[in-house]
């Protein structure tokens, strides 16, 4: 049986944008999408703002019928609790939140975020009915001495391990040499990483997971880039992070099989 894939191009706000300027930017990609004749069936576009957006943005997607997923850019491991600044899946799942953000190399550096804590939180989304936007990637350092591969398996194995096969689940291949440094990875460079990750997937939860699962690209994707990386066979899709602020270049980014005839 062959599974199709649909791209998956995921705009991570990081700490950007508050409720009113998250409703101005939103409406204004819409527009600026539709003018364009933007196919929502041929590609997913999926904006993850900041806790305090989100509902702003939910309510805006759901009165105008916007074509836009929507998704957060951490979760608790907890459901509830004494867990001041935490959030829980079960506070997602009621905002309609379909995808969150874990493991982002920024919450492992910046607040020591482990590969058993992901490995938790991933738990915790797929209890919730909230998919997980899993992200691997290696640094520099890491690149040096082992490769690029073995960090991003590693990372992968720990968080798939004990799901069910039936999980749904997006992966997100990051270098996190390449995230805000302007230098991307190589079409054939995240090529060679993502199918080394689908191979981790098959192993871990079958050849049924691997075949249905996205991997995306993530690290200085631009507009013009994006086609060079989506005609890689298992690359499906990328998780953008400054580029998805510029409407303009998001617009074109997400449209991208319309113009690079990919």
């Amino acid at each position: 049986m062959v599974v199709t894939r649909i791209p998956l191009i995921a705009g991570n706000w990081k700490m950007n944008l508050d409720h009113l300027q998250a409703v101005a930017f939103v409406q204004k990609l819409h527009w600026t999408l539709k003018d364009a004749k933007f196919e929502s069936s041929a590609v997913e576009l999926a904006v993850f703002p900041p806790f305090t957006d989100i509902r702003s943005v939910q309510t805006l997607i759901d009165a105008d019928k916007i074509p836009f997923s929507l998704g957060a850019q951490d979760i608790s491991a907890h459901d509830s609790g004494a867990y001041t600044g935490e959030i829980s899946g079960l506070f997602l799942s009621k905002l309609k939140c379909g995808y969150v953000i874990i493991g982002h190399s920024e919450r492992r550096d910046y607040h020591n975020e482990t590969d058993e804590i992901v490995a938790a939180k991933t738990k915790a989304a797929i209890k919730h009915g909230v998919v997980p936007v899993i992200c691997v990637g290696e640094t520099a350092e890491d690149l040096e001495k082992h490769g690029a591969s073995a960090v991003p398996v590693a990372q992968l194995r720990v968080a798939l391990d004990g799901l069910d096969k039936k999980s749904d689940i997006v992966v997100a291949y990051e270098p996190v040499w390449a995230i805000g440094s302007g230098q991307a990875a190589t079409p054939t460079q995240a090529q060679d990483v993502c199918k080394a990750l689908r191979g981790v997937i098959a192993a871990t939860l079958g050849d049924d997971a691997a075949a249905r699962t996205r991997i995306l690209y993530g690290g200085s994707v631009k507009a013009n880039n994006i086609a060079a990386f989506m005609r890689e066979p298992d690359v499906d899709g990328a998780l953008v992070g400054g580029a998805s602020l510029v409407v303009d270049e998001f617009a074109a980014i997400a449209r991208f099989p319309s113009h690079v005839g990919v």
